[in-house]
């Protein structure tokens, strides 16, 4: 991810600054003038700058949605007084030299109303329209080639890449507590917030020029599309609220490789440099901010036996897991401190989905390692182990540093990540669909072959049964053996926080001989309602059942709990993530339609579950 870039204080502050009299001459930086109260109904003017824009779409956003709102329109006052705007949001199209005036005579109440609505109070934005907002250059106007939207602080009246950069820094992370936080790689010394083309500023210029190409970059291809049809004037609304606030928080993330690219691109001076010929960053964003799960912390250490099941509350954290995205949402990496235990099940499920967990209706069903030396690895600093996913190439690898995988064949090579990887992974598709996923397993002086092959037949979506070999051997399989079975939830647990709906049977081979209990097998669901959510599952780990200290003579099972009822995880109306896992021991059949279990008291590991929306994610990288 990308390092967080500082914005000197005087810059940031200035951009939330802006109190004071109105006039139709700009000051260089942009801002209002201090120390005299805003009285005139004045229009309110400002210019719109890549270079000047002309014909780019402005308005001033009071409902905070980033999109232009049109009339009737509601606003409340602080006394909670509402008043109705009939046209709506003030707005115009920009004219010569990028200028814009706004009509903000709606603005003006009558005084047994309410004071004046003061414009300074909501920040400006701008939408240059392919192919219909035209950059003022001296060779003369030439049409934008994508669209792009710029935004300024409240109170600042240029609208430019660079005032979008400000505010949105401002609006990620606040001002800087001191001032010893100024530096800014490539950007010291520039006042972000005022006309660099009236400033004759060519570096400025050069930089907000190459940010409006990467901002164009990340523009969703519909709604460019749409702006650029003959009809379309600027005040459709496309993006939400959370997708405008990526955008502007990558530009953030980002600016630091944009203003290198046009560093190196500099031969004499920034006035010369051709910035359609700069090469950019592409970073792929996920403007829909899916929830992803981000973090796991594993318990699995007994803190008053040394052997395990154990009871719940004496369980001890033996592993934290990190998960790693990528702008566009795909997981890039899992790094442990502690040990992890890649579920070659689990990576050919977000295989299918192209990394994109948020495109699993459940993210990673739960794995743990059981071995003591996960703690011992827990307790000592560092990543210990490590998945990471090259999408592009369709591979993954893991490294380990650890003792941990010694029943799986697989020693460490070193003390130390960063040597060759342990396991490699590789994967192929056909008709679309995962086809096969191929694990080289690095075993002293050999290597085995794992493979997985997912069956599908008669399976929930999303988490398919499957084959897995050893160098061409049978090692295990899950195969369902029917759809969806439902049932009628008993009257005791229509309300209760987990009921058991319905499942799917399947039968589960391999480790031979098998325990004489481990049988019926079902995979348990919620579905009341909107809910599709898996309760349990049973299966068989010799890596796991043949450590010494463990007893699980009748299997293993994992049952799941979520947010009570149909309470959401997060505000998008995610339902079905997994708050807490438990590793059991298998219960044999149990009745459809009970409720569902309390959180059991004897078990060998707890998983438990944080979730962050993408944009919390990137947000967290910057600070």
């Amino acid at each position: 991810m990308k390092s967080l870039i500082f914005l000197p204080v005087s810059v940031i502050i200035l951009a939330i600054a802006g109190c004071g009299k109105e006039s139709d001459e700009l000051p260089v930086d942009g801002r209002d003038f201090d120390g005299v109260q805003y009285s005139d109904p004045a229009p309110y003017t400002g210019r719109v700058i890549d270079g000047y824009l002309k014909n780019a779409r402005v308005w001033l956003d009071m409902d905070g949605d980033s999109q232009y709102t049109p009339g009737p329109m509601d606003y409340e006052l602080a006394s909670g007084r509402k008043v109705t705007l009939p046209s709506g949001e003030p707005t115009t199209m920009s004219g010569e030299g990028g200028r814009f005036s706004l009509d903000i005579s709606e603005l003006v109440l009558d005084p047994q109303v309410g004071a004046d609505i003061d414009p300074r109070k909501f920040p400006l934005y701008a939408l240059a329209l392919p192919g219909k907002t035209l950059e003022q250059t001296r060779s003369g106007d030439v049409p934008v080639p994508r669209a792009f939207m710029l935004s300024a602080a409240p109170g600042v009246r240029n609208i430019t890449p660079l005032t979008t950069l400000a505010r949105y820094r401002l609006a990620a992370l606040g001002p800087f507590p001191g001032s010893g936080n100024t530096a800014l790689s490539g950007l010291a010394g520039i006042n972000l917030l005022r006309d660099y083309v009236l400033a004759e500023d060519d570096r400025a210029h050069a930089y907000a020029r190459a940010m409006a190409r990467f901002m164009a970059s990340q523009f969703p291809a519909a709604y460019d599309d749409l702006l650029g049809k003959p009809g379309s004037d600027g005040t459709e609304y496309y993006l939400s609220r959370e997708a405008a606030y990526l955008l502007g928080i990558s530009l953030v993330q980002n600016a630091g490789d944009v203003v290198a690219a046009v560093d190196s691109a500099v031969q004499g001076s920034y006035a010369n440099v051709d910035i359609d010929q700069v090469e950019l960053p592409q970073v792929p964003l996920e403007l829909s901010d899916p929830v992803l799960l981000t973090r796991q912390r594993i318990y699995a250490q007994s803190e008053r036996t040394d052997t395990l099941p154990a009871n719940r509350s004496d369980l001890l954290v033996s592993a934290e897991l990190a998960f790693d995205y990528s702008a566009d949402g795909r997981l890039q990496s899992i790094s442990a401190d502690g040990c992890l235990a890649p579920s070659m099940q689990e990576i050919a499920r977000l295989v299918s989905v192209g990394g994109k967990m948020a495109d699993l209706s459940t993210h990673w069903l739960p794995s743990v390692s059981l071995s003591n030396q996960s703690s011992i690895a827990y307790g000592n600093p560092g990543v210990d182990e490590r998945l990471v996913f090259d999408w592009d190439a369709r591979t993954a690898t893991f490294e380990t540093s650890t003792t941990c995988h010694l029943l799986e064949g697989i020693e460490a090579g070193s003390t130390e990540l960063g040597g060759s990887p342990e396991v490699s992974y590789s994967w192929s598709f056909s008709d679309g669909k995962l086809a096969e996923l191929v694990a080289e397993i690095r075993q002293g002086n050999n290597t085995l072959t794992r493979t997985l092959v997912p069956r599908r037949s008669n399976a929930p979506a999303g988490i398919p049964g499957y084959e897995l070999k050893d160098d061409g051997a049978e090692r295990e399989s899950l195969i369902y053996s029917s759809g969806f079975q439902s049932c009628t939830v008993e009257e005791d647990a229509i309300d209760a926080a987990q009921a058991v709906s319905g499942f799917y049977s399947y039968t589960f081979s391999g480790h031979e001989p098998q325990p004489a209990g481990f049988t019926e097998l079902a995979m348990e669901f919620d579905t009341r309602g909107e809910l599709d959510r898996p309760l349990r599952y049973g299966f068989l780990a010799p890596e796991m059942s043949g450590l010494d200290h463990v007893d699980a003579g009748n299997g293993f099972e994992w049952v799941l709990y979520y947010p009570p009822g149909t309470s959401e995880t997060h505000s998008d109306g995610t339902a079905n993530l997994i708050q807490k896992a438990y590793l059991k021991s298998y219960a044999g059949k149990r009745a459809c339609g009970r409720k569902f279990e309390d959180e059991p008291s004897g078990v060998y590991a707890r998983v438990d579950y944080l979730y962050q929306n993408l944009s919390e994610y990137l947000v967290g990288f910057l600070e």
